[in-house]
């Protein structure tokens, strides 16, 4: 590996807030790259934090939702997953974790809770990884639960409308390689997860 230039830092000059409300910081920056060219615009956003759970229930099976994601225009289907609440009324935090209201694992079992209706006394914390470190910066918070066990009914949000279903492994995988199951977090999810269990 090259070592002659070790700083690779863009350093952003200017920044204007396209949108800036309680939902989402969308910008357009100019940087200044390492050979001190500026380029711009440059897109950017932060967005809430969020937990991904890979939930299985007593029979091994995993325990899916699907719901229409407007991005792809499509009917998906993936794990539970949801957004870390926050203290300060906001959907996110540039740049850091401040303002979190409560922790991720707690956020992991509320939406596996309201989102499927199940519960379990069997946590993993599995990885945190940026979502989609090109151009936003928040975090999804992957975690294992297993020998879940149905407990009540959903108590979804508004604007959430989802089916509970669950996927035998050899129907999962299949659904994955076709692209099926589009969630490129979520798809890393289940390979770690599937790794956790063979320790």
């Amino acid at each position: 590996m090259d070592n002659k230039r070790d700083d690779l830092t863009w350093e952003e000059i200017s920044c204007e807030h396209i949108i800036q409300n309680e939902w989402i910081d969308f910008r357009q920056s100019a940087y200044r790259f390492p050979d001190g060219t500026v380029y711009e615009p440059y897109y950017s956003y932060s967005r809430r934090d969020y937990a991904v759970i890979v939930a299985t229930d007593t029979k091994g099976d995993y325990i899916c939702v699907r719901q229409f994601r407007q991005g792809i225009r499509k009917v998906t289907t993936e794990f539970p997953a949801g957004g870390i609440e926050r203290s300060d009324g906001k959907e996110y935090s540039r740049g850091g974790r401040s303002g979190m209201s409560e922790d991720a694992l707690s956020a992991a079992k509320r939406e596996l809770a309201e989102e499927t209706g199940y519960e379990s006394d069997e946590w993993k914390h599995l990885l945190t990884v940026p979502s989609n470190a090109t151009i936003a910066d928040n975090y999804a918070f992957i975690y294992m639960a297993r020998n879940c066990r149905k407990v009540r009914d959903q108590s979804l949000d508004e604007t959430e409308f989802l089916q509970v279903t669950t996927i035998p492994e050899s129907a999962l995988k299949e659904l994955i390689s076709c692209g099926e199951f589009p969630q490129s977090v979520h798809i890393l999810a289940w390979f770690l997860a599937n790794e956790a269990t063979k320790k």
